[in-house]
């Protein structure tokens, strides 16, 4: 069963950052507050992860696990060239509740694509999930901390419940922002809205002159 932590949202406490990333390296699955809700995070590298996170959620093996990252330039390590809606985007929105799916590298695990070559990639607002991302030096796998098409968890309690025998670890603080992310996809000639939420298609639609 999962342990517990708690940790300030705002000023997160370095030893407790330090226990999460160790979590991850080891291979296991780490819960999170996040400036949307609470998220798995696990390494993308590690296939044996990859499988735990695809196991916890009782997920689908042909839907990809979105990632979050520290910086733009960390996307361009992941991707298949990046087409030019994605810089205005990310530049625009970045960082905050809009994931862009873009089409993956090779060095991109096939099973995190969902063996599609398509990945989501997120730039977190969470003071925590950004202290996690540097003290791991990598991207995270960063999926919604609850079994698919189950509701989403906003408290560490109801992680607890919903995936608790699967995980190491949840760092227990409060949601920042209740908001979904919104999710648009670049990597067709015309961009696609897959999903809004805290970013309205008429805003994306105005600022790319669409």
């Amino acid at each position: 069963m999962a342990e517990i932590i708690p940790i300030q949202p705002a000023e997160p406490e370095q030893d407790k950052i330090d226990y999460a990333v160790n979590a991850i390296r080891r291979g296991d699955l780490v819960a999170i507050p996040t400036d949307t809700l609470y998220c798995l995070v696990a390494d993308p590298f590690n296939l044996s992860a990859v499988e735990k996170v695809f196991q916890a959620k009782s997920r689908a093996w042909d839907r990809s696990l979105p990632l979050f990252v520290e910086s733009v330039e960390q996307v361009v390590d992941l991707a298949k060239g990046l087409p030019s809606r994605f810089y205005l985007l990310a530049h625009r929105y970045w960082p905050g509740p809009l994931t862009i799916i873009i089409e993956a590298s090779a060095c991109v695990p096939l099973k995190v694509t969902g063996n599609a070559r398509r990945l989501a990639v997120r730039q977190p607002v969470s003071t925590i999930a950004v202290r996690l991302l540097a003290q791991f030096g990598m991207p995270l796998i960063a999926t919604s901390a609850n079994v698919s098409g189950h509701p989403t968890c906003s408290e560490a309690r109801e992680v607890l419940g919903a995936l608790g025998e699967h995980l190491s670890l949840i760092l227990d603080s409060p949601i920042l922002d209740h908001r979904t992310a919104t999710t648009v996809d670049v990597t067709i000639p015309k961009w696609r809205l897959i999903r809004e939420g805290a970013i309205a298609e008429d805003e994306l639609r105005e600022f790319l002159g669409e």
